[in-house]
């Protein structure tokens, strides 16, 4: 077995364990499906382990390949961090970023590990924040950026995203057939809340909140045992849910917009630099999870 691992294939690794497919991988690290595909083939040669199974146009690491890709972040991550140590533009410093929970715990941990690995002399601090409290606390300069649903007081803010909210229930449940119908939510501020009870009162659907939570993972746990229906983004949703409409007497949803706030007197090439990764890592990520 060879001494050593190429930094470049385990790039490619690392890309293709975060995006699922070889040619979103390509497409991340600047090559060819081809090239990516003979990168694998060289590390399983020198491993003498098969590291993917392909289904369909999925590509999903074995238990070797799960175990290379903790060594490989952690191999990569030591590298970004000593050619940072003799670079002297290298970005430093610390910043804070917040989010509401159903993006916190979703698509934006991807995101800022990527950026540590371009940027490993920055702190970066996440905190889980509604939407209204990120915006007051953009407003007092207490954090630097944020990801905010819009509707909650903000003020200005780039666009990032847009898509439909979805009503969604447990495969093979029946919560949407009761009467008045059960309904797991966020808090009493959060816009999804809003959007379900305003659409249900408009159709004259009887309703009840049976759940109520902080947290996406509380939601979900409601949902997927059958207690109760929610609304989730179309990019959250995930095996063991399904998506209800017209067919259980549920009306339609409008579309959700996620836009980045940050603070006003903020005006740095680091933060400068974390918005642009946040949004283009935002740009990459929800397509890919609607496909998924």
């Amino acid at each position: 077995m060879s001494a050593t691992l190429d930094p470049d294939c385990l790039k490619t690794l690392v890309a293709i364990a975060e995006t699922g497919s070889f040619t979103a991988a390509g497409e991340r690290v600047h090559r060819t499906q081809s090239a990516v595909s003979m990168q694998m083939r060289r590390l399983e040669t020198q491993l003498g382990q098969k590291l993917f199974q392909k289904l369909g146009r999925e590509a999903r690491l074995t238990p070797e390949g799960h175990l290379l890709l903790g060594h490989a972040r952690r191999i990569l991550k030591a590298q970004g961090e000593a050619l940072a140590a003799f670079d002297r533009h290298a970005l430093d410093g610390e910043v804070t970023i917040a989010a509401p929970d159903d993006y916190a715990a979703t698509f934006l941990p991807g995101i800022l590990v990527r950026f540590a690995a371009h940027h490993p002399r920055v702190r970066v601090n996440l905190l889980s924040l509604t939407s209204n409290e990120a915006n007051r606390r953009i407003e007092r300069g207490e954090i630097d950026l944020a990801l905010v649903t819009q509707g909650h007081g903000e003020s200005g803010g780039v666009v990032l995203h847009r898509e439909p909210l979805v009503w969604v229930g447990a495969v093979g449940q029946c919560a949407q057939d009761e009467d008045p119908l059960p309904l797991a939510v966020f808090h009493d501020a959060c816009i999804f809340r809003r959007h379900a009870i305003e659409a249900l009162d408009a159709a004259g659907r009887n309703w009840r909140i049976a759940y109520t939570n902080q947290s996406i993972a509380g939601v979900f746990a409601a949902v997927e045992t059958g207690l109760a229906v929610g609304t989730i983004l179309a990019s959250n949703l995930r095996p063991g849910l399904t998506v209800l409409g017209a067919a259980e007497g549920l009306p339609p949803l409008p579309e959700v917009t996620i836009l980045m706030v940050r603070r006003r007197s903020a005006g740095s090439s680091l933060l400068d630099a974390l918005a642009e990764h946040v949004a283009s890592g935002v740009a990459a990520a929800l397509p890919q999870m609607r496909a998924a």
